[in-house]
């Protein structure tokens, strides 16, 4: 098995991808060590000293370190994503569903926020995995869109300015009704 790794715009975040499916459905945030229970990839990988956060889409693992050298823990994180592949455990246990990021929204701003999530979809979404993370929606209200960043994305410098210039100005130019975009912290 060969594992790649590729960086990304955060520099305290590596990007894993091991060449197969990581998840089929979704996407999976470990922000920390205590919310790896549902996952026997993320467990083993947190087993890494250093390792502060993972997070999971179609076919990489983002890993975010704390203050260590890449070069002191990466082969220990290519070990475990190894030994985790050839085990024949599951990514996720199977009572635990990965979150596609996506809460419905009826109402009156049903047909915006249609249009929203089609556009975050088709145009954000993928271009913000190519950096190891991925973005979900929150909701919006009176012209704001709510959005937080995931996986490489979250705590990235330059996240700020993907959310004002980038996605702000793409929803700005092809739905009116969006004024402005604001990070909403993960709970």
């Amino acid at each position: 098995m060969f594992i790649q790794t590729e960086a990304t715009p955060n520099p305290s975040t590596l990007k894993f991808l091991p060449g197969r499916t990581v998840l089929s459905n979704g996407t999976a945030d470990f922000p920390d060590a205590s919310k790896a229970d549902s996952s026997p990839l993320a467990q083993r990988i947190f087993a890494v000293d250093g390792v502060e956060g993972l997070f999971f889409g179609p076919d990489f693992i983002s890993v975010a370190k704390g203050d260590v050298d890449w070069a002191h823990i990466k082969p220990a994180i290519l070990g475990a994503i190894m030994e985790h592949f050839t085990s024949g455990d599951p990514v996720m246990k199977s009572d635990a569903a990965a979150d596609g990021g996506h809460a419905e929204h009826d109402g009156p701003n049903g047909e915006i926020v249609g249009q929203i999530k089609e556009l975050l979809d088709t145009r954000v979404r993928p271009a913000v995995a190519q950096d190891g993370g991925d973005i979900t929606f929150h909701g919006f209200e009176e012209g704001i869109v709510y959005l937080s960043m995931r996986g490489a994305c979250a705590g990235c410098p330059s996240s700020t300015m993907t959310l004002k210039m980038g996605i702000e100005n793409l929803l700005r130019h092809y739905i009116p009704d969006v004024t402005e975009v604001r990070p909403v912290a993960e709970a």
